[in-house]
């Protein structure tokens, strides 16, 4: 059975409202360590960023619409790490997997993984607003790029979120040589349980409390 423990070693615990303060993400990486997620995710303007020991930093570039040059994503990335981000977070540009520039998208990719070094990258593909043969294909794209990670959605398109399908599909193309974050609209325990079935190895979430409390502990599992 999957534990309280097992879920929030998997969480990039989530804040990032555009009217977010410093305050509250202090307040978010003091929760963090309370529960036990793996990392805090924030708006770059929020670096540096004070965290409690054992809880990674993880910071988003060309958020939310993905719709900038390769090298301002780059030079976001760069900085960010600078400034202590242990991962990122890029949106690509999804005009690109739209008109099937499937080397063009991943030689951007690229170009923000140079710029990222030894720090981790996941991809976001924005997946609830692209055909079955464009999530493969921005995988693919991903993966060719050196990319660490596939992610669904910044949380903040209108096609919408994360979906079992997505992942699954997901999940399968990159046939766990890369991790796969699910993110956007997931607030239930039985959500965050579904998305792992379907394959996810990071969940992204800003409903982390209320999740991890719907869920056994190690204790009650047994």
């Amino acid at each position: 059975m999957t534990t309280r423990a097992d879920v929030a070693a998997m969480i990039d615990h989530t804040l990032l409202k555009p009217e977010a303060t410093h305050a509250q993400v202090a307040e978010l990486a003091a929760e963090a360590e309370r529960l036990g997620t793996f990392s805090i995710c924030v708006s770059p303007s929020m670096l540096p960023v004070a965290v409690p020991e054992g809880v990674a930093v993880a910071t988003v570039v060309g958020f939310p619409s993905g719709a900038v040059h390769p090298s301002i994503k780059a030079a976001e990335a760069a900085q960010a790490i600078s400034q202590g981000a242990d991962e990122v977070d890029m949106v690509i540009n999804l005009a690109l997997a739209k008109e099937g520039r499937w080397d063009d998208l991943r030689d951007e990719i690229a170009e923000i993984k140079q710029a990222c070094g030894n720090a981790l990258l996941k991809v976001i593909i924005e997946s609830a607003a692209l055909t079955d043969a464009e999530i493969v294909a921005c995988c693919r794209a991903a993966e060719a790029a050196g990319a660490d990670f596939v992610k669904t959605s910044t949380g903040f398109h209108p096609a919408g979120g994360a979906s079992v399908h997505a992942v699954k599909l997901m999940s399968e193309t990159v046939g766990g040589r890369l991790g796969v974050k699910a993110s956007g609209g997931i607030r239930t325990p039985e959500a965050a349980l579904a998305m792992i079935e379907a394959g996810a190895t990071r969940l992204g979430l800003s409903a982390s409390a209320a999740i991890l409390d719907g869920l056994p502990d190690e204790e009650s599992a047994q």
